[in-house]
């Protein structure tokens, strides 16, 4: 058995993984972002604890920890070097958690957990695979030859900060024209509520109106409806994340590129068209093609990443 730990802004998670990927069982608590590094460790540590014993295993059943947490990661030594969100600076991981635990700790950034466990539950594993995560921002991994690619630095690779628009709209990291300002879920919430505010007697007006809330799907729901404008939301951002995904084919050329989050619970209305569109943009359309598929695991992806860790 082994844990795996997906450290959040907002919640931990942890989930004790068997040998056959499956999650037996999963527990959450609040982060409580913004205090000491060493009460959110203590925290994660007996979360791990907790969700063992509440399995009705002992930590003699456990082989190892690993944990997914955002921003970057020094894996080798396992430290987290910086985390915006939760305000972690050199945080010692692997030395706070083992003061709980003896069990080995292994670390990562959570989108490379995502990615390395979508890759391990394909059957047939590719050479080269890659990950790009629709959510509140656009998050990734590459994972090569059965291992995480990282760079030579660990900060490797942001999938989410390649430029769309060089004079485009400002992105969180300080640069302009990213890939996650115009096809992240919150990047297609902001441009269904500017097209509402264009066209406020519109079906995609009424349908937020309906929900109570505009969402990734609200365009889509009224698409589905006959609503020209939802339709024109849905095509724009479709091409937007496009472009994207042409960005990471041209720059990895994966075997197989799998897109997840919310958004892609439209299926073949957002895959259909996105794999047209990178047919028909990719830099040499003359060789074997990318596979572009959706995400199977959902938000388990970086329990079963990060459980799986070893390296």
């Amino acid at each position: 058995m082994r844990i795996g730990i997906d450290l959040g802004g907002t919640n931990i998670k942890a989930g004790l993984v068997n040998d056959r990927l499956e999650i037996v069982k999963k527990m959450s608590i609040p982060t409580n972002a913004g205090r000491d590094v060493s009460e959110i460790m203590r925290d994660m540590a007996m979360l791990a604890i907790d969700v063992v014993r509440e399995a009705g295993y002992t930590m003699d059943d456990v082989e190892s920890i690993g944990i997914g947490s955002p921003g970057t990661c020094d894996s080798e030594n396992g430290v987290l070097v910086y985390a915006n969100n939760i305000k972690f600076f050199k945080a010692p991981m692997r030395a706070e958690i083992q003061k709980y635990i003896n069990k080995p700790v292994y670390i990562d950034n959570d989108a490379n957990c995502a990615a390395f466990g979508e890759y391990l539950v394909l059957e047939n594993k590719p050479k080269i695979f890659a990950l790009v995560t629709l959510g509140t921002g656009v998050g990734g991994g590459v994972v090569i030859d059965g291992h995480v690619f990282r760079g030579f630095n660990g900060t490797a690779p942001e999938l989410g900060h390649t430029t769309l628009d060089m004079n485009g709209k400002p992105c969180n990291c300080g640069r302009v024209g990213c890939f996650e300002v115009y096809a992240s879920a919150s990047a297609l919430i902001s441009q269904t509520k500017e097209a509402i505010e264009k066209n406020p007697d519109s079906i995609l007006a009424k349908t937020a109106e309906k929900e109570g809330k505009v969402s990734g799907r609200t365009a889509f729901v009224a698409e589905r409806e006959g609503c020209e404008v939802g339709k024109a939301v849905a095509d724009k951002y479709v091409e937007y994340l496009g472009v994207g995904l042409v960005n990471v084919i041209n720059n990895f050329a994966p075997d197989v590129l799998c897109i997840g989050g919310g958004v892609c619970g439209e299926g073949a209305r957002l895959l259909d068209p996105v794999k047209e569109y990178c047919a028909k943009h990719v830099y040499c359309p003359y060789v074997t093609q990318t596979e572009v598929r959706i995400a199977k695991l959902g938000n388990d992806a970086g329990i079963i990443g990060a459980a799986m860790l070893d390296e």
